[in-house]
């Protein structure tokens, strides 16, 4: 008998807003986010895997969310796509928009981790084991990524970047 805990729907609710966040923080872009959560459900519902406990569970959906947004970027047609070349105005943003604009605006490595990190709660070692990466790597990325944010937020240069992918 299948665990009511570990039933697709009952983790779909769950850790749907856990996983698009993630999703967003690769991305950059809602659309890209969402087409990555339905994956990641997809895929849930098709391994149909086994868990132990629920941070087992958890870390699963977001190790395959950030391979499935990372898979995004390899697409043929991503490829084709061109920023606007038009000069249109920022809009007025909160300073929480500002420090999110400033997250999307990292190199896509450093994206993943800071958001593991700040926004889930992870711990390097746990970071670590979603990404398939060492701890030392975690830890770097981490430590650049937060240099990184610290100049973009002093200087304001995120808004004129462009998400790097």
């Amino acid at each position: 008998m299948e665990n009511k805990q570990h039933d697709p729907g009952t983790l779909a609710k769950r850790y749907a807003p856990a996983v698009y966040r993630l999703a967003y923080a690769r991305t950059g872009c809602r659309a890209d986010a969402e087409d990555v959560m339905q994956e990641v459900f997809l895929r849930l519902i098709k391994a149909r895997p086994t868990f132990d406990n629920e941070a087992h569970a958890k870390a699963w959906l977001l190790r395959v969310a950030a391979n499935c947004a990372n898979d995004l970027f390899r697409r043929p047609w991503r490829s084709r796509e061109v920023a606007l070349k038009e000069n249109l105005p920022a809009p007025e943003v909160s300073e929480s928009e500002n420090v999110t604009q400033a997250v999307l605006s990292l190199p896509a490595r450093y994206r993943i981790p800071i958001h593991l990190h700040y926004y889930e709660g992870f711990s390097v070692a746990e970071i670590a084991g979603i990404m398939g990466k060492s701890e030392g790597t975690v830890k770097t990325w981490l430590f650049r990524a937060r240099n990184l944010l610290q100049d973009k937020l002093k200087e304001g240069t995120y808004r004129e970047e462009s998400i790097q992918t």
